[in-house]
């Protein structure tokens, strides 16, 4: 059930307090489970899995700010000194905050700041008893590694336990990633709307995340649009190419609403479309749900993956080159999670599926100069499965 985005004193909606314990619960359990003693996270989805707090994109990718949970203990922040007052006012879940020491990835390596900070990271763990236990960390740089080494902390991967406690998603969770769906689904309308000969790629990137923004999106990690000529081979990406009579156009969004992101493409022409492009679309779109229709609780990635073409009839040289044309991932607070599904991976790493994932299933088919893609997000049930992106898909929709 979608309901409004705000959280009111009139009505149930997102409970953001069960939120935070349910996924501190699921870290704690999965740390648990793989014999850690403790977990030490940099990504900033991570940190904010854990924590419940986070600060603007402008953090991301310096290893700035990180927390630690151990076992048995209240997770830890490490933050950035000047955001630690507000932090101490508005999360007071958080009861551990301390400045970071970072040598913000690099760029202060005279601090000696890295050090430092693994060195407070070795002493909690021998006040909590907890020195000879391996520690689970998800990023890794050279001068982390070395003093890691200095002071004897075991280092084992962390990434792999914080992707396995995120897996099942709970019905906040759902409710998020729904939210964040609908608002993909307005942008969608006014690409419909607004798309007509002369506009330009990065014109259509620009309107769609004003609305993102205007709808109560945190932040919008991208917007592919790809038109005409550019839309086979898949370049992934825009660029400031006019829209021209007769075009393709497909878009990928990645929503942000409160962490949770979408992967959502759609596919539309500019103007009336011509029986190849008719034949391009129905291509993609027939993988795509033959894919669907297979998912269910139990079911293996192995074959939702079988229902995709192999590398030879795309025309590439092997899997590898294939990678992310035919393709299922997780979705959550992390844009990319388990389980991936793609020929290469899964025909040998084969993974059941489980109530309460949530997927995003996409395919893609060109010919000559037409490219057609299209992705669902659906939500693993106790029976099947429901979509939750909801701008209609099954015909190629003209715009002008």
């Amino acid at each position: 059930m979608t309901l409004g985005t705000m959280a009111v004193d009139h009505e149930m909606r997102i409970n953001y307090d069960k939120l935070r314990k349910d996924r501190l619960q699921k870290a704690r359990e999965q740390m648990e489970k793989d014999g850690l003693g403790a977990l030490l996270v940099f990504d900033p989805d991570n940190v904010r899995y854990i924590t419940s707090t986070k600060l603007g994109e402008w953090v991301t990718n310096k290893l700035a700010r990180y927390c630690l949970l151990a076992r048995e203990q209240e997770p830890i922040l490490f933050e950035i000194g000047s955001a630690i007052r507000t932090k101490k006012m508005l999360c007071p879940w958080i009861k551990d905050i301390r400045p970071s020491k970072t040598d913000m990835r690099g760029t202060m390596p005279g601090l000696g700041s890295v050090e430092k900070s693994i060195q407070e990271i070795s002493d909690l763990l021998k006040e909590f008893g907890l020195e000879k236990e391996p520690v689970g960390v998800d990023y890794l740089t050279v001068p982390l590694m070395k003093a890691f080494q200095k002071y004897g902390i075991l280092v084992e991967d962390g990434q792999q336990t914080m992707l396995d406690a995120q897996t099942i998603k709970t019905n906040e969770e759902i409710q998020l990633l729904e939210i964040s769906a609908a608002m993909v689904d307005a942008a969608f309308w006014e690409v419909v709307n607004f798309v007509h000969p002369g506009v330009k790629e990065n014109e259509v990137v620009a309107l769609m995340r004003g609305r993102l923004v205007e709808l109560g999106a945190e932040n919008v990690h991208n917007i592919n649009v790809i038109t005409g000529n550019r839309s086979h081979p898949h370049p992934h990406d825009f660029s400031d190419r006019i829209i021209r009579p007769g075009d393709m156009i497909f878009i990928d969004v990645v929503n942000d609403f409160n962490g949770y992101k979408t992967c959502y493409y759609r596919t539309f022409v500019c103007g009336k479309p011509t029986e190849k492009q008719k034949r391009v679309y129905k291509k993609a779109y027939d993988w795509l749900y033959a894919a669907i229709e297979k998912v269910k609780p139990g079911v293996m990635t192995s074959e939702i993956a079988n229902c995709w073409p192999d590398y030879k009839e795309l025309g590439y040289e092997s899997e590898h080159e294939a990678l992310a044309l035919e393709l299922g991932h997780g979705v959550g607070i992390t844009h990319w999670a388990k389980p991936v599904i793609s020929r290469g991976h899964s025909l040998d790493n084969p993974e059941p599926l489980q109530e309460n994932m949530h997927l995003a299933l996409e395919t893609y088919y060109g010919e000559g100069e037409d490219g057609a893609r299209i992705e669902e997000q659906l939500v693993i049930t106790k029976d099947g499965y429901r979509i939750i992106t909801r701008f209609p898909c099954d015909e190629l929709i003209s715009c002008w």
